[in-house]
């Protein structure tokens, strides 16, 4: 059972970019966000007060407010809007270089890197040349500089969002806490809307985008989480985190079968040589994790 949630998680995670690049195409990205996270929130809080769960205190909703600012207004509000700029495929493989920002983030602030994370990084960002070599003549258009710089961006605030959980993390239960950032992140993106005017009536979004925000909100934020929670609990972590070399893969398959999108010879060998290079630095990152508990 575990495997199979392994499976669940590293094939459903894939589709959601698949999902929302097909809602941004109908809607604005920042009133999909707010729409998805205000259902998927909604639906984690009801949960928890029905199972009579205590409210967060004091100190611990500030921690709640940072990261739904981070993890849900930026990263997943910014992401969302990138892929409408670019394709599923590549905002998906963008978003799969969290590990390095968070290696880069933990040497500027003094920690020594190892030797197989640094060459991780060096074949990480080797991938990343040949996947762009092939986009060059696009970064003369405006709008997929702007996809990449909002994809980019986002990654770096769901880095510093997880070096925050890891630092703050807070003794209330951190499955309710999700619940409550999805929902006050999703306040703050409608007031956004509403005071740029870039929302559109909800009779005005198409059924297409309500069936991508159905989806990602009981694949992406329901049914996968849950399966992905159910997999960290029983399988070790260098299983368990194999998902995120599958994900941006099925993206790019299905990004290439449903909207058309290029798949060549570079982003094929690019991607994979990415993922490659993170699998290496993730690697060295647990290892160096358990040298120290070793130590300890």
């Amino acid at each position: 059972m575990p495997i199979l949630a392994l499976c669940w998680v590293s094939f459903f995670w894939g589709t959601t970019w698949i999902a929302s690049k097909e809602g941004v195409k109908h809607m604005p990205a920042l009133q999909l966000a707010a729409i998805r996270q205000f259902i998927g929130g909604l639906l984690y809080i009801s949960f928890f007060l029905f199972k009579k769960t205590p409210w967060p205190k004091g100190k611990q909703w500030k921690t709640i407010i940072i990261l739904s600012i981070l993890n849900f207004v930026l990263s997943n509000g910014l992401s969302t809007w990138g892929i409408k700029y670019i394709s599923s495929g590549l905002g998906a493989i963008i978003g799969a270089i969290v590990p390095l920002w968070i290696v880069i983030i933990t040497f500027f602030r003094g920690e020594r890197l190892a030797r197989l994370t640094v060459i991780g990084l060096i074949i990480s960002f080797g991938g990343v040349c040949v996947i762009f070599y092939d986009h060059l003549s696009d970064f003369m258009e405006a709008d997929f500089r702007l996809g990449i710089f909002l994809s980019l961006i986002a990654t770096l605030t769901w880095a510093f969002g997880t070096l925050y959980t890891k630092k703050k993390a807070a003794s209330f239960n951190p499955y309710f806490s999700l619940g409550l950032q999805m929902f006050i992140s999703s306040i703050l993106l409608f007031a956004y809307n509403g005071a740029t005017g870039t929302s559109v009536s909800l009779s005005a979004i198409p059924a297409i985008s309500w069936w991508s925000i159905a989806y990602l909100v009981v694949f992406g934020s329901v049914l996968t989480f849950i399966a992905f929670i159910y997999a960290l609990q029983n399988l070790p972590a260098e299983i368990s985190s194999v998902y995120a070399y599958i994900n941006p893969i099925i993206a790019v398959i299905l990004g290439a079968v449903i909207f058309g999108e290029v798949l060549n010879a570079a982003i094929a060998i690019g991607g994979g040589v990415t993922l490659f290079g993170l699998y290496m630095v993730n690697y060295s990152l647990r290892k160096s994790r358990k040298n120290s508990s070793e130590i300890i």
